[in-house]
């Protein structure tokens, strides 16, 4: 995605570290479009910025009054906004546990200012961006939990197109991106993740992401 396509964007960061805080801060700031709603340093102090409906949290994990993906379902109870986990945490569990808590994307503190704003960027148009090291813990459970963890019924079976489609979109692959990916038209696309959204009965890529994985298709 290119500077010139970058979405606009109020961002709330919940981070206990205040030099952290200042980091974040720093790599927000080089994106013209993105904008500080607000800071929080715990759950508690979190509540405020949760009330102005930001487009997207920051949300570390290690707070001093819990864990930081415990906010998420509070979070996506106000329409449009985004939950985008960046921890140092990366184990299996905490990953695993963050997804399935209802978070948009996984990424690393030690992961590049490019990749964390490509990463907002991406999670901002409805991707679900991973850092490559929590995506090893993800195949890793995949890998040794092959059978899938529920019954699909052929209703809700995906087709290897929309497969791959749901994994570009993991990927943080916007709509134009994993249509050259594919090598399909950007309606083609649409089509695909309207059947995608029927089979799995969600209403966004995130949940459809998240369905996918439960359910051993992904």
């Amino acid at each position: 995605m290119t500077e010139n396509e970058r979405p606009s964007a109020r961002i709330a960061i919940v981070e206990d570290d205040p030099m952290v805080r200042q980091y974040f801060q720093g790599i927000i700031a080089m994106e013209p479009g993105f904008q500080i709603l607000g800071m929080a340093p715990d759950i508690a102090s979190a509540d405020a910025l949760i009330d102005q409906s930001p487009d997207l949290f920051l949300l570390d994990i290690g707070l001093p009054d819990g864990l930081g993906y415990d906010l998420v379902p509070k979070i996506k109870q106000h329409a449009g906004s985004k939950a985008l986990i960046i921890s140092t945490f990366g184990d299996r569990e905490t990953v695993v546990k963050a997804i399935m808590a209802g978070a948009d994307g996984y990424l690393l503190k030690d992961s590049s200012p490019q990749v964390i704003l490509d990463g907002i960027a991406a999670t901002l148009e409805g991707g679900a961006p991973v850092s490559p090291a929590a995506a090893i813990y993800l195949l890793g459970l995949l890998r040794a939990n092959p059978e899938p963890i529920g019954i699909v019924s052929p209703e809700s079976r995906l087709s290897q197109r929309e497969t791959e489609l749901l994994q570009a979109f993991a990927r943080g692959k916007s709509y134009k991106q994993a249509a050259r990916t594919l090598g399909i038209s950007p309606h083609t696309v649409g089509t695909h993740v309207k059947s995608i959204y029927r089979k799995l009965e969600v209403n966004s890529r995130s949940e459809a992401i998240r369905e996918a994985f439960r359910s051993g298709q992904v």
